[in-house]
């Protein structure tokens, strides 16, 4: 045997490509079917009471998930002294991952009339560099917890202190409407106002788009059965993409994806990821920020853009907002 013949004997020989068995081929397909069920959307949860004690156990399990289920980050509302206070501290816990806001809600603004004092230990909290929002503040009718008088007093406190510390503003309304935006119009020089948790009907909505103000939504969409209110609002795409966010509000607005009036494009166009984590780990007594991603496939759904679309444009609204980092 020459040399040249001795060379080619030993370089390796071709393998010849075979054809996939069938179970080869079952498994390329599933696995290609099950791709979505692994992409996450990036979001942004701009309402999670997470100072509630229905979180006292298992906080942690709580924000991990809502990381494994593509929320980035989290604003911790406060809704007393004392919740802003807690929110505070959780921000400092996880830094970069929550993110705190001060506000004193209407149904607990007569503490505040009746220790004034506690006032000034509010604004030590709102002033803080991790609180990037003051509210939820504003005006509810439908409950008597405050009176209305005193619920103007303070939300008109909470306005001059964010335009004081230029710190956006969270607004909380239920059947109050008009002396919301009296009171909001006597304001020149608000900061961006948020609507948050909005409830109301697409008239209504538009008083806040004609002011540029932001609207957030919840799992309400769910609950929604009127021709008036959110669905509309996002089917006839009076609601424009740079005006949205979206929160979970939890633990409440459990967004019922098996509610039966809602429109079956909807519900099929939730991914199976986010009603895994939506079932397993959501319930009607306690929604978790995991359940966000499923609120973005159904807002969506029903403005008729992709999960990404609504995803990219809501978290961008929120990092520019409120300056997240």
């Amino acid at each position: 045997m020459n040399v040249e013949q001795q060379q080619q004997q030993q370089q390796p020989q071709p393998v010849l490509a075979t054809a996939p068995t069938a179970v080869e081929e079952e498994q390329l397909d599933m696995a290609d079917s099950m791709k979505h069920c692994f992409e996450n959307l990036i979001v942004i949860d701009v309402g999670a009471n997470l100072t509630n004690k229905k979180y006292s156990r298992d906080l942690d399990s709580v924000v991990q998930r809502a990381r494994d289920a593509g929320v980035q980050k989290l604003m911790v509302h406060g809704t007393s002294v004392k919740s802003s206070k807690e929110a505070l501290r959780l921000s400092r816990i996880y830094p970069d991952i929550i993110y705190s806001t001060a506000g004193i809600h209407p149904h607990d603004s007569k503490s505040i009339v009746e220790e004034p004092s506690t006032w000034f230990d509010f604004e030590h909290i709102a002033q803080a560099q991790e609180c990037v929002a003051v509210g939820p503040c504003g005006l509810d009718y439908q409950r008597d917890f405050s009176e209305p008088d005193a619920q103007k007093q303070i939300f008109t406190k909470q306005l001059h202190l964010a335009i004081r510390l230029n710190k956006p503003l969270l607004i909380h309304e239920r059947s109050a409407q008009n002396d919301v935006l009296e009171i909001l119009d006597k304001f020149e020089n608000l900061p961006p106002v948020i609507i948050r948790g909005f409830m109301g009907t697409a008239e209504e909505a538009l008083k806040y788009l004609d002011r540029r103000f932001y609207i957030s939504l919840t799992g309400y969409l769910c609950k929604d059965k009127s021709d008036t209110g959110v669905r509309k609002l996002l089917e006839n795409g009076t609601l424009p993409l740079d005006r949205l966010l979206v929160e979970t509000d939890a633990p409440f607005m459990y967004p019922n994806t098996r509610a039966s009036k809602l429109p079956q494009h909807v519900k099929s166009g939730i991914t199976e990821r986010s009603l895994l984590y939506l079932h397993r780990y959501c319930t009607f007594q306690r929604n978790e920020p995991c359940s966000l991603p499923a609120i973005v496939e159904m807002i969506a759904a029903f403005m008729k853009k992709t999960p990404d679309e609504v995803a990219l444009a809501t978290a961008f609204n929120a990092l520019k907002l409120f300056g997240l980092s």
